[in-house]
C-alpha cells in the first residue's frame, strides 16, 4: 500500500507525464519546508557566529589594534630618542670642531713662534755673514787698491823707461798717489 503523504509530496510540482517541472526551490508547495529549514539554519549560524567566531575575531582585532598602538607609541619614543641622539651628536660634533680649531690655532701659534725664532736666528746669521763679507770685501778692496797702486807704479815706470826716460820712483809714487786719491 502506498503512503498518501509520500504520494502527495511526490505529486507536487510534477507535470502530467510524471517529470519534475523546473527547479524544486521554486515549487510553491515546498516553500514552507524550505523557509522552516532556512530559519533554523540562519539561527544556528547566528548563534555560532555570535558566540564563537565573532568574539574570537573581535579579540584578534583588539589585540592587533593594541599591538599597532603600542608599536606607534614605541616608534614615537624611538623617534624622539633618535632626535635627542642627533642633537647630542651635533653638539658633540660642534664641540669637537671648536676643540680642533683651538688645537689648530695653538699649533699655528707654536709654529709661528718657532718660525719667528728661526727667522730671527737666520737674520742674525745673515747679519754676521754680511758683516764678515763686508769686512772681507773691504780687505779685498784695500788689497786691490794696493795692488792697483803697485801695478800703476810698475806700469808708469815701464812706460817712462819705454819712452826713453829715467824713472824717478818718488815722482812716480807721487803721481800715482794723486791719481788714486782722485
Amino acid at each position: 500500500m502506498a503512503d498518501p503523504i509520500a504520494e502527495e509530496v511526490a505529486g507536487a510540482c510534477v507535470d502530467a507525464g510524471g517529470s519534475a517541472i523546473g527547479m524544486p526551490q521554486l515549487c510553491f508547495d515546498w516553500w514552507g519546508n524550505q523557509i522552516f529549514w532556512l530559519v533554523i539554519t540562519l539561527v544556528v549560524i547566528y548563534f555560532v557566529l555570535s558566540k564563537i567566531a565573532l568574539p574570537r575575531i573581535a579579540s584578534v582585532l583588539a589585540e592587533r589594534q593594541g599591538t599597532i598602538t603600542n608599536d606607534i607609541a614605541a616608534a614615537e619614543d624611538l623617534k624622539q630618542k633618535a632626535a635627542d641622539a642627533e642633537n647630542a651628536y651635533d653638539k658633540a660634533l660642534a664641540d669637537a670642531r671648536a676643540e680642533a680649531q683651538s688645537i689648530a690655532q695653538a699649533a699655528r701659534d707654536d709654529i709661528r713662534a718657532d718660525l719667528d725664532k728661526a727667522i730671527a736666528k737666520a737674520d742674525e746669521e745673515i747679519a754676521a755673514k754680511t758683516a764678515d763679507s763686508e769686512k772681507a770685501i773691504a780687505e779685498i778692496r784695500a788689497s786691490a787698491m794696493e795692488n792697483v797702486e803697485a801695478v800703476a807704479k810698475d806700469t808708469a815706470e815701464a812706460i817712462v823707461t819705454a819712452l826713453g826716460g829715467t824713472a824717478d820712483s818718488s815722482a812716480i809714487e807721487a803721481a800715482v798717489a794723486s791719481r788714486v786719491k782722485g
